[in-house]
């Protein structure tokens, strides 16, 4: 059902014009009334396509803004505004097409068409899988020539150079999740074939085959010679190949293969290592052991891979997965005679690193840990948000590993504050440790790292830490109103306000506190159904899409002033192995030990 004041509303609309040919009716209703409202209210317009008794696609008029100084006569103004639509829900198929016809291959592209097709390509793994994507462009473009028998040469053409687009884009802002799917290497190849048979045809598809392959890294010989029927167009393919100038990976973490390794050292605490993807257990152990400073001879590495399963992991044996996962919870054990896969009980080899800690500059300090975090954060890719809010099983897993790494990180660190502070025995050296994380903290705050300014605050204010009354009375009073002013940007009153206030000054780079973004994105997904009527409820992934955006800004680098210093090789060592108890019971055990309870 449409309401409409005018059968011109949908004149205008191309993607309509086209529906029109292939027998779609539109039905109109006028229960609101048939006068035309004035020019000052425009009242909102709700197109709908059906075929065959079911709606199938959902549009909604924009409200009229100012008309631009170009838009000089007013059939000009009120044709700019009429053609403003956007996506309210649909099926898969019609939100593509419209999408398409939608598209301009001018370099001035409308910003609706521009954001309908960034919606499109950030969240479409929640209404569509990557294979039917990939059959529906090529069915709205080579495999339904037959149906397509009618459009003028221009018009096809027209057509296949805007699928090319959008096939570039996807390839742009997917190629990280994309690039390893042999279902995307053959579409490729076939889509390229195809183009290829239409060169002579449209000689101006030239420059689009040769962006394809640029894109998707294609060689002669996987495409000409296995799926062109075309021969005598090899000379030509050959011509167009780039070897070697396929698009780097954005992400620092996926280019280099870093990861972090938990190493159990007690039954509740655990080092956590910087490493490459290709370290082997011997590698891992030596780093251990120097940490530890004990003989590596003495100990052995051992994976937890279930309850009550154990593996002793040999010398050249691969700690990390494809997916940058441990093979299982790592435990670093005595080589006794007796019994080996025991894990240490006692930490007393761990309980000096606060004197180490107070030796640092807390501005290296914080600028190790915003390295990291910037490392990890810049490697995080938008749909990573889409994978771990709607696909949270097996399959997905893999494509959501820089995100759950940096949370994972966010955890680590407020975790790594309270152990540092309870481990620390003496009342002096305590008192000095607060003090460091405090300006730690304001230094993060200061170089953009809201998810470790985040997790520092928070540590020191978990109960463990701040009932510890006798110390916080040492601490002087100019510190304690700088904790106070840091304190109060984490209030969670109002929804966070002073936070999001905070960060909307900073400039980009940044890196925003990822739980309460990816909490804003759950809100936004159990809110609001995902489909409505069996059609997709793009009104809500538009709002997703919104979020995800936030994170590329939050990323990108206006000013090429990256956020990412040098810090002193000490402070990075340190950052690189941080001592980890992580459980709640043994910390506040620590915490009585310190200052028994009155």
């Amino acid at each position: 059902m449409c309401i409409l004041h005018d059968k011109e509303d949908l004149s205008r609309l191309e993607m309509v014009q086209r529906l029109a040919k292939d027998g779609c009716r539109f039905l109109q209703n006028h229960s609101k009334g048939p006068e035309r409202p004035s020019e000052q209210s425009d009242e909102a317009v709700l197109v709908c396509l059906r075929e065959r008794g079911h709606s199938v696609l959902v549009l909604q008029r924009m409200s009229s803004e100012q008309p631009t100084p170009s838009a000089s006569s007013r059939a000009e103004r009120e044709e700019a505004r009429d053609r403003r639509y956007v996506v309210v829900s649909g099926t898969p198929e019609k939100i593509l097409e419209h999408l398409l016809n939608e598209l301009t291959l001018e370099e001035d592209q409308p910003k609706e068409a521009e954001t309908l097709l960034d919606d499109f390509l950030l969240t479409y793994p929640v209404f569509m899988s990557t294979s039917d994507l990939c059959q529906a462009l090529l069915d709205s473009t080579y495999c339904t020539k037959r149906c397509r028998g009618k459009e003028d040469g221009r018009e096809a053409l027209e057509r296949k150079r805007k699928v090319l687009y959008l096939v570039s884009q996807w390839m742009e802002l997917c190629n990280d999740f994309l690039r390893d799917d042999e279902r995307i290497k053959h579409f490729m190849k076939t889509l390229c074939s195809y183009v290829l048979d239409d060169l002579f045809e449209h000689p101006s598809l030239e420059k689009d085959v040769g962006e394809l392959q640029k894109l998707y890294m294609l060689h002669r010989r996987h495409t000409t010679d296995e799926y062109s029927p075309q021969r005598k167009s090899k000379a030509l393919f050959h011509q167009l190949s780039l070897r070697d100038n396929g698009l780097q990976s954005r992400g620092v973490l996926r280019e280099s293969k870093e990861a972090l390794c938990h190493v159990y050292v007690t039954i509740n605490s655990f080092l956590s290592v910087r490493v490459h993807a290709g370290v082997m257990a011997q590698e891992l152990l030596q780093a251990v052991a120097e940490r530890m400073d004990v003989p590596q001879g003495e100990l052995l590495l051992v994976a937890v891979t279930y309850p009550g399963g154990r593996l002793l992991l040999q010398p050249q044996d691969r700690i990390l997965s494809d997916c940058l996962r441990p093979i299982g919870r790592l435990h670093v054990c005595r080589k006794d005679l007796g019994e080996i896969l025991n894990p240490f009980t006692d930490n007393s080899e761990l309980q000096q690193t606060a004197a180490r800690m107070l030796t640092l500059n807390t501005w290296d300090v914080a600028l190790a840990l915003t390295n990291l975090d910037w490392a990890i954060f810049h490697s995080v890719h938008e749909q990573e948000l889409v994978y771990f809010t709607f696909g949270r099983h097996s399959s997905s897993s893999s494509r959501t590993v820089a995100l759950e790494l940096l949370l994972q990180r966010c955890n680590e660190v407020q975790l790594w504050v309270m152990t540092e502070v309870l481990l620390c025995p003496l009342l002096c050296k305590r008192v000095q440790l607060i003090k460091k994380f405090i300006k730690i903290a304001a230094h993060c705050k200061a170089q953009r790292n809201l998810n470790c300014f985040f997790a520092i605050i928070l540590g020191l204010n978990t109960a463990a830490v701040s009932r510890l009354s006798q110390t916080w009375e040492k601490i002087p009073g100019k510190f304690k109103k700088l904790f106070s002013e840091l304190e109060a940007i984490t209030d969670p009153s109002l929804n966070h306000k002073a936070y999001r206030e905070s960060f909307k000054k900073m400039k980009a780079p940044k890196i925003p506190f990822l739980p309460l973004l990816l909490k804003d994105i759950t809100f936004i997904h159990e809110g609001n159904k995902t489909f409505h009527d069996n059609l997709v409820n793009f009104e809500k992934l538009h709002m997703i899409a919104d979020a995800m955006r936030f994170l590329r800004q939050c990323q990108r680098d206006h000013m090429g002033n990256d956020i990412s210093q040098k810090s002193s090789s000490e402070a990075r060592a340190y950052i690189d192995y941080l001592h980890v108890i992580d459980n709640q019971q043994t910390l506040f055990e620590l915490s009585h030990r310190l200052e028994p309870r009155a």
